[in-house]
């Protein structure tokens, strides 16, 4: 047997490897395109045909020029099997070549967590769609990608013996941009924001721009800067910010937390348990049904209806703003329109007082409370049991029980001693600001109540341009006409 001759490998891929008689046995090669590795089906001898031999298999792979990576174990080892048990032994792997490897050069890679289907939640049944947010928002000095050192490259070589040159490969990577920093190993964020990738570059940003609505596209926004909303916010989402935030149009508030000011173009509405927490100024066209706290001055274009409103600052509303139904703390004071209808619910207005201390004083104050409810039963059981028994046995299970009461009396003493002290400490500012003054262009509504530093003016009948201000020498409210 000999090998085919006029064998072509650019035009042939499969062939009979032997020729011979048709009762020997033979074998059936094919080789991948790439000419990196050459299979084999062994077909056995028949009945007085010649057996499948490796010698004549060796001169046969030299003839067709497989001189690279010839698997003499796997050849062995199928003719053996062949021959002995003469079964046709299919698809067995005779040479193999060495691939090429590539070059790969230096480039830096994402972090691959800062990915947002990496940020989504994952197999959660009781998923809150609104926790998930399209935003990706770094810390300052968070890694934002690593850089991926350069790998030579290697040639390769077929079954023929033929050299393959090495290709380059050119990752598509990033490189920092505004507010990051990169050293030998990583990219880092220079500051809190929102990341943006733009044709690889990463850039940081300092506040969060929504061009449309907050809802269920964009999930509950947690940011760290400034955000700016230019649609209107869904009920049911929240807002946190470590800035400002600003809203166009009108705010349908659950939950808003800002580190700065809020101003809203469009008015916020609640739906009675909307909480409003503002570290700077608030400005809003209306405030209606929320609760709402700000650290600075709330300005209000029109109205304040059924809402409980707390200012460290002072509210200014619009010549024809009103306040109704609602309960206002506002420490130095409030200009507005009017005040309540003769019909409807009652507004009372504090000013002067620090809502904060009010707060504490009247927490330490419900904790008297209990501590006196407490040390009055506890010292009516002793009293009791000392009537009853005088004199008890020393160690007796009697005895260590009132020994227990008598240690636990003197503890709530001294509690309360504590928090007499921090209620007292907390008076010595209660009072933040005696001049705050409160000033209506329009009409107070009888039934409202004024306070101004804890002292009250209920008005029973309609006040009209007037401005109130306490007179502490005579201990009351005085009201004055209030000058155009």
């Amino acid at each position: 047997m000999s090998a085919i001759e006029g064998y072509d490998t650019e035009q042939t891929r499969r062939m009979l490897l032997l020729s011979g008689g048709g009762k020997d046995g033979n074998i059936s090669v094919t080789f991948s395109e790439d000419n990196l590795k050459l299979k084999g089906d062994f077909y056995p001898p028949s009945p007085g045909g010649q057996p499948l031999k490796t010698e004549q298999i060796a001169e046969a792979l030299a003839r067709i020029n497989v001189v690279h990576g010839v698997l003499w174990e796997n050849i062995t080892q199928a003719v053996t099997d062949c021959n002995v048990n003469r079964r046709l032994i299919r698809d067995i792997t005779m040479a193999r070549g060495n691939p090429p490897v590539k070059e790969i050069q230096e480039y830096f890679q994402m972090n691959p967590k800062l990915k947002p289907e990496a940020l989504a939640p994952q197999g959660d049944e009781q998923l809150d769609y609104r926790s998930i947010s399209p935003f990706i928002i770094v810390k300052k000095d968070q890694a934002l990608a690593k850089r991926k050192s350069h790998k030579d490259g290697q040639n390769g070589k077929d079954i023929h013996g033929v050299e393959i040159p090495y290709g380059t490969v050119r990752p598509e990577g990033v490189s920092g941009g505004e507010n990051t920093r990169t050293d030998e190993t990583y990219i880092y964020s220079e500051i809190n924001g929102q990341l943006i990738e733009d044709k690889g570059v990463l850039n940081i940003q300092d506040n969060l721009v929504i061009k449309g609505a907050v809802d269920y596209r964009t999930g509950h926004i947690v940011f760290p800067g400034d955000v700016h909303i230019e649609g209107p916010v869904k009920d049911g989402f929240k807002i946190h910010s470590g800035g400002s935030v600003t809203i166009k149009q009108t705010f349908d508030v659950t939950d808003v937390n800002t580190k700065k000011d809020l101003t809203v173009s469009g008015g916020i509405i609640g739906r009675g348990h909307a909480l409003v927490k503002v570290g700077g100024e608030l400005k809003t066209k209306f405030l209606e049904n929320c609760r709402a706290a700000c650290r600075n001055n709330i300005s209000v274009d029109a109205d304040i209806v059924n809402s409980s409103v707390y200012t460290m600052g002072k509210i200014e509303m619009s010549d024809k703003g009103m306040i109704l139904g609602s309960e206002v703390y506002a420490v130095k004071g409030i200009r507005t329109g009017g005040i309540g209808k003769k019909t409807g619910k009652s507004s009372k207005i504090h000013c002067g007082v620090d809502f904060t201390a009010l707060q504490e004083q009247e927490k330490y104050n419900g904790e008297l409370r209990i501590i006196a409810a407490r040390l009055k039963k506890l010292r009516e059981l002793l009293s009791a049991e000392k009537e009853e028994q005088p004199e008890l046995e020393k160690g007796s299970p009697a005895e260590v029980r009132r020994k227990q009461m008598e240690e636990a009396l003197i503890q709530l003493e001294e509690s309360q001693k504590q928090i007499t002290a921090k209620a007292s400490a907390v008076l010595a500012r209660l009072h933040a600001d005696e001049n705050a003054v409160v000033e209506v262009l329009m009409e107070i509504a009888p039934g409202t109540l004024i306070e101004i530093c804890k002292i009250a003016l209920f008005v029973t009948e309609p006040l009209k341009h007037v401005r109130i201000r306490l007179d502490r020498a005579q201990g009351r409210l005085v009201c004055e006409p209030l000058k155009s």
